[in-house]
């Protein structure tokens, strides 16, 4: 079996325009302090990295590594999540997703795709350049107002919609595999993408391509009433990234899964931080390991309640003490003892040969049959 490596962080929710969170040289010290030897970088943060500058300069790649290792830290995986939630994205939610583009291309919805495009190849580049094999990203959604079937849907309107997501996607996954770079995507409510079922349909509609693959996140699973331990049985081959991220589902007689526009206080199911939710990390931790995921245990911080920093105190230990160090030896391997197929033959009680006596009984009653 193969071990996890962790802790790492996800910066995109730490990162702000005060020290130690304004730049990615102030934060990584304050990263290492607590603990953590990974960061996940969102690729769209200029306080972070310089995407366009990544794809196009090994020397600046070098230097971002370099920067990490001076504290012990290495880069785990680069997130596109902003860049692939504008892959796709259906026009009602256009002014809404505007702020995830440069301005010069805001109310521009064609040339903003074509950005987003563009920006999901360069990160496959960059991935290369720094040695990552993986890329966090979201799918984008054209389907996601339809997710409740009322109205009726037409026939072949999800087939249509997964059709299109594919044409999308296609040419961008053909790049990662040319880079020898995975997308994983974080299956996640306003995607696509949301659950197996949704992303059975989408790697039916791109031919299985060898570069769509999973981010598991277990808190999302939680929100939707979905079993997150089975997930892991029946996906794990394409789980190639993992989101450490704690929820709780508290379902009451005024708000449910769908919260009732609530704030995230007020709703049944909420984010919290490491330990403070409902998800059973243990058995987690413990399918990962029996399937052999080798990735980063990454810290996803967004909860309704806690401190920030606290939060990012409180999740190194707690993924240390939950990652498994595989033994190499069984646990009974004590009482075991040395077998070949004469002793095994014994065992079963096929050894014993019949005596003169029995063989002649038998020789008989074979002739009489």
């Amino acid at each position: 079996m193969k071990q996890m490596k962790g802790p790492a962080i996800f910066l995109a929710q730490f990162m702000r325009d005060e020290a130690p969170f304004n730049s990615l040289d102030n934060i990584l010290p304050w990263v290492a302090s607590m603990g953590y030897r990974g960061v996940q970088i969102p690729s769209n943060d200029k306080r972070c990295m310089d995407l366009d500058l990544a794809a196009e300069s090994q020397d600046y790649c070098d230097e971002l590594i370099g920067k990490c290792a001076v504290h012990g830290i290495e880069i785990t995986e680069l997130s596109t999540h902003i860049q692939g939630q504008l892959v796709a994205t259906h026009p009602a939610y256009d002014s809404l997703f505007d702020s995830f583009a440069p301005e010069k291309m805001q109310g521009k919805p064609e040339l903003r795709r074509l950005w987003a495009e563009d920006q999901m190849k360069k990160a496959a580049i960059a991935s290369r350049r720094m040695g990552l094999k993986t890329c966090a990203s979201f799918s984008g959604a054209l389907m996601w107002h339809l997710v409740y079937p009322w109205p009726q849907r037409p026939t072949g309107l999800v087939q249509e919609g997964f059709t299109e997501l594919a044409k999308r996607w296609l040419p961008i996954f053909d790049i990662y595999r040319d880079n020898g770079v995975d997308i994983a995507f974080e299956l996640h409510p306003g995607e696509d993408l949301h659950d197996g079922a949704s992303f059975e349909q989408f790697l039916d509609a791109v031919d299985h391509h060898e570069a769509a693959n999973i981010l598991y996140d277990p808190s999302h699973f939680m929100l939707q009433g979905l079993d997150y331990l089975e997930f892991i049985d029946i996906y794990h081959e394409r789980i190639k990234a993992f989101h450490v991220k704690d929820a709780e589902l508290r379902p009451n007689g005024r708000v449910g899964v769908y919260g009732g526009y609530q704030d995230w206080q007020n709703r049944a199911g909420r984010f919290r931080s490491l330990g403070d939710g409902m998800i059973d990390f243990k058995q987690i931790f413990s399918k990962l390991t029996q399937y052999d995921f080798d990735g980063w245990a990454v810290l996803e911080w967004e909860c309704c309640f806690k401190h920030p920093e606290d939060g990012a105190a409180e999740g190194a230990p707690f993924i240390i003490n939950h990652i498994i160090r595989p033994s190499e030896y069984a646990f009974d391997d004590f009482a075991a003892s040395d077998s070949n197929q004469e002793k095994n033959r014994n065992i079963l009680g096929l050894k014993n040969k019949p005596n003169q006596t029995e063989s002649g009984e038998v020789v008989q009653w074979a002739q009489n049959k």
